[in-house]
């Protein structure tokens, strides 16, 4: 049988994997001491890892991280008062599965992002759907919902995502609208699924921040008391990087 017209009908198969190791496997010389099922086998783990790759790549474009960031980059070494322990337990993503919440807190610069965006990515890699938000872009797309009267049907996608990351909460008021838009995010998920959340203020001071204290302690039932907590602590990554480049730039 002729190859290219057998590599066009695994392309139209949507087999795209096995068709580009055909390609290779032929113009290479170790196929002739394959047997047929060590051919077919290889052919198929190409297909696998195709289809993997696109899966991954689909999801962080769903995903919409606000950095790049992976658990293999994360910086250990830095003091910031990581509980070791605590890390590998998050790293493990058992809490997902289990449907249980992570909050990071820390001063500005910390790395809170960098950690949660590197746990997302994992989630991701683990075949999870992640959505993520800054606050402040999640009050706005609420508002435009709100607008386009079709709330129920966003806070329906949010409700369904195996993990949600709110970066930056606390950075600014949050109106009596959001607050109770917030309430049923978190009531839609509350044991369900899994919310990830940073945020410069210690979790004692969210009480405080919330403002109004029914909806407070609403949120934080949902929130607060079934979580893995990280507190990060130390000086600014940023500040310590850009020192870094000022050096190498003026030697």
């Amino acid at each position: 049988m002729l190859i290219e017209p057998l590599i066009q009908q695994l392309q139209q198969l949507r087999l795209r994997g096995m068709a580009t190791a055909l390609e290779q496997l032929l113009h290479g010389a170790s196929h002739q001491a394959l047997t047929f099922a060590e051919g077919l086998g290889l052919l198929i783990q190409h297909e696998l890892t195709e289809r993997d790759s696109k899966r991954l790549a689909q999801r962080l474009r769903w995903a919409k991280l606000p950095q790049s960031a992976a658990l293999e980059d994360l910086d250990t070494r830095t003091p910031r008062g990581i509980d070791p322990k605590l890390i590998a337990m998050l790293t493990a993503l058992t809490w997902i599965k289990d449907r249980l919440n992570a909050l990071i807190t820390g001063p500005c610069g910390v790395g809170k992002s960098f950690v949660a965006s590197a746990l997302a990515h994992a989630a991701c890699r683990a075949d999870y759907s992640v959505r993520s938000f800054r606050l402040p872009r999640l009050v706005e797309e609420l508002a435009k919902h709100h607008a386009q009267a079709n709330r129920s049907a966003f806070l329906k996608q949010l409700a369904k995502v195996d993990l949600l990351y709110i970066d930056d909460f606390g950075l600014a008021p949050l109106s009596d609208q959001t607050k109770r838009d917030l309430l049923e995010i978190l009531e839609d998920r509350y044991d369900k699924k899994s919310t990830l959340i940073t945020s410069q203020l210690p979790v004692d001071q969210w009480h405080a921040y919330l403002d109004e204290p029914t909806l407070a302690d609403a949120i934080l039932d949902r929130l607060v008391h079934n979580s893995y907590r990280l507190v990060l602590k130390g000086g600014s990554m940023r500040k310590r990087h850009g020192a870094s480049v000022v050096t190498v730039a003026t030697d």
